[in-house]
């Protein structure tokens, strides 16, 4: 029982994420909601209801022991402004200008990233691992993004430009946040990461600043399904399911959420998507697989698993 709650828990989470991708962009397109506002409010929202769950759960102690510790306050506030908040904004700029198929994919570039930053930094080698994991990222991103012509992309260019750079942000968010996760809880460092990127985007764009009375009630429904179970809820069953699962098989089974951005950008949205996109598609959903199988369950604790879940 405990195994099949943790699948249901994490393949849903992941079905969340996929699926919210695809909700902000209808968002974006059919109600000209603000990207600022958005990212501001889903963050506020989604944070203070996890720090909530925490807090009904353990207690106020240890959702406040991270501020007790100047070295993990300050490694909090730079992750929460240059990993949450940097990989939030370029995820859903990039939906916004493009599609959230293409941009939940180009953000899995992540892993191919931390592979060049650690064999330039010398910390690692470049393994076989590694030159199957970058080659399948790049063919499948050039059939992804150019449909076999070169002459023309596929999605506009603002849209790579803003995917690349959420892979980025997430290769920084998951190596950034290790030492972190090593000694506070998930839920909380999460919670909280969302709060501080969430305030300090208010600053551009406050949440209160908003027509409200002009949004139809369905625009609202879209709205609850991207904070409350596309970022809350997503997060949240993700990281209970680690409870049940190995890491390993939860990354395994999490990677069905750019599978559920395609599909429901496909078939939902309506936007084509050519034969050599899903040549690309599948080429980036192998990278991911074989990452996941080929990890070492030993060396991967729970926690430090965590991060890699952010769309």
């Amino acid at each position: 029982m405990k195994r099949s709650k943790g699948i249901f828990l994490v393949m849903t989470g992941a079905l969340f994420w996929g699926i919210g991708g695809t909700v902000s962009k209808k968002l974006f397109q059919d109600f000209t909601i603000d990207v600022d506002w958005l990212v501001t409010t889903r963050l506020l929202i989604a944070g203070l209801l996890l720090l909530s769950i925490q807090f009904l759960r353990k207690g106020p102690a240890q959702i406040l022991d991270v501020w007790k510790s100047k070295q993990a306050a300050m490694r909090l506030i730079i992750f929460g402004l240059l990993g949450m908040l940097a990989v939030q904004y370029t995820y859903m700029a990039s939906i916004e200008q493009g599609n959230a198929a293409v941009a939940t994919l180009l953000q899995y570039l992540a892993p191919v990233m931390i592979i060049f930053y650690l064999v330039i930094r010398k910390q690692n080698r470049l393994t076989r691992k590694d030159l199957v994991t970058v080659s399948l990222s790049l063919i499948g991103c050039f059939f992804l993004l150019t449909n076999k012509s070169v002459a023309r992309l596929s999605v506009p260019a603002p849209a790579i430009v803003w995917g690349i750079l959420s892979g980025a942000a997430l290769a920084f968010y998951t190596l950034y946040a290790i030492p972190l996760l090593k000694t506070y809880d998930a839920l909380v460092i999460v919670g909280w990461a969302m709060i501080i990127g969430g305030v300090a985007l208010s600053f551009v764009h406050p949440p209160w600043q908003m027509d409200f009375k002009s949004l139809p009630l369905e625009a609202y429904g879209y709205l609850i399904f991207v904070i409350v179970f596309g970022t809350m809820i997503a997060f949240w069953f993700y990281i209970e399911s680690l409870q049940a699962l190995p890491p390993q098989e939860s990354s395994l089974l999490g990677s069905i959420e750019p599978l559920a951005a395609v599909l429901t950008t496909v078939f939902w949205l309506n936007d084509s998507f050519g034969n050599f996109q899903w040549i690309g598609t599948a080429c980036i959903m192998g990278m991911i697989i074989f990452l996941a199988l080929s990890k070492e369950s030993s060396s991967h604790s729970t926690k430090q698993e965590v991060p890699l879940r952010v769309s």
